[in-house]
């Protein structure tokens, strides 16, 4: 490090490199059907790379270009068979590959397809929904981030509003009868062994059931509460899983006022307004969780 910087008290913190967003589509062929992996990944590698930062020695750097050649090797040699499968494969190989890497952060999201029925190899892109995984391995343990994104649903009925803070700038009616809609964004951390990592597809399945029927089954008053109700029942039937982070928009929609046309609005027509809105973050997790850092989230 420059003398000066050190006199100065100036010190490099924490850094990470790597591959951003590599887009890798695995089909498994067989005779009369086919299966679709359609995925992004990013890797994050640190260590003891001070010096590429400092004197711009690169020795110790593995090029974000060796990164992306390694995520599709990997597909080809090992396939896809999950979305956290597949970035603990890359997590552990990058963590032990070189003495100067110490940690590797890969984060995977998923895109869907749906087959169509026509054939065993049509496809059609099933919405805006996005799978996610994150794992982070030190070289000696991992941990697994499952999640997805952009799950939208919605309530006609069922959820209320009232009861909140009012002061010289509230406009807001109170109401008992409102559409409840948002894009449910999750993520759920295991706490398994990893020799008892399995199954990562119907996990994955039951946790965005359950998210889903929670939603549908709560009778709403915020949706803070329905953010907490669906982070405790995935918890209650998940024994797994000992933390669940979501971020839920609310997706306002606001009843026209159709009385300058002569006509009533009985809680049917809606304008869905997409900006701005509020928006609503929240943690539930076991009180004996394990601690993890909040950089791998």
């Amino acid at each position: 490090m420059d003398g000066t910087d050190e006199e100065a008290g100036i010190v490099l913190g924490p850094n990470r490199y790597g591959k951003a967003e590599i887009r890798v589509v695995r089909i498994s062929r067989s005779a009369d059907r086919h299966e679709i992996k359609d995925l992004s990944v990013s890797i994050a590698l640190s260590g003891d790379m001070e010096a590429v930062h400092l004197t711009g020695d690169n020795a110790a750097v593995l090029t974000t270009d060796t990164q992306k050649n390694t995520v599709f090797a990997f597909a080809r040699r090992h396939g896809i068979a999950s979305a956290e499968e597949f970035a603990l494969l890359l997590a552990r190989h990058f963590a032990g590959s070189h003495p100067t890497i110490h940690q590797a952060r890969v984060s995977v999201e998923e895109y869907l397809w749906d087959r169509v029925p026509v054939t065993g190899h049509s496809f059609v892109r099933s919405g805006q929904e996005t799978r996610t995984a994150r794992v982070h391995h030190d070289g000696r343990h991992a941990t697994v981030v499952s999640g997805l994104r952009d799950l939208t649903v919605l309530n006609s009925t069922g959820s209320e509003f009232w009861g909140y803070l009012k002061d010289d700038y509230t406009t807001l009616p109170e109401t008992r009868d409102r559409i409840l809609a948002t894009a449910v964004n999750a993520k759920w951390r295991h706490v398994r062994r990893e020799d008892e990592w399995a199954g990562w597809d119907a996990s994955h399945a039951a946790v965005r059931l359950l998210l889903l029927e929670t939603f549908a089954g709560t009778h709403s008053r915020s949706l803070q509460q329905t953010l907490y109700a669906m982070g405790r029942r995935v918890l209650q039937e998940c024994p797994a899983i000992c933390e669940v982070r979501l971020s839920m928009p609310n997706k306002h929609h606001v009843a026209v006022d159709l009385e300058p046309f002569g006509l009533d609005n009985p809680n049917e027509v809606f304008y869905a307004a997409d900006r701005p809105y509020g928006l609503i973050e929240g943690t539930v997790l076991r009180g004996d969780a394990p601690p993890a850092e909040e950089a791998w989230w």
